[in-house]
């Protein structure tokens, strides 16, 4: 994977709007490798807070738990993002 291709992955993973799906489906990771591939890729710290915003409820990563009004994976008022500068070890 290149660098971009990484940082394309943690930024989803971050976005509560993306599902676990769009990120198995645009780079074959399924769930237990990107979470995997963010504890190898994130400090732990940020890896934990990560871990805990994903499990607490307000994110919607699955697409079994979404509210059926959700139907894009990016908010709508959301910039492009490039060139994430998520910290990394």
């Amino acid at each position: 994977m290149t660098l971009i291709d990484i940082d394309r992955i943690i930024e989803m993973a971050w976005e509560d709007r993306t599902p676990f799906e769009a990120i198995e489906f645009q780079f074959g990771l399924p769930e237990k490798e990107l979470i995997s591939f963010m504890r190898k890729e994130l400090k732990r710290t940020s890896f934990n807070l990560w871990r805990k915003r994903v499990n607490s409820g307000v994110s919607q990563k699955h697409v079994h738990k979404r509210n059926d009004s959700i139907s894009r994976f990016k908010c709508s008022r959301q910039k492009t993002i490039s060139m994430n500068k998520i910290s990394k070890r």
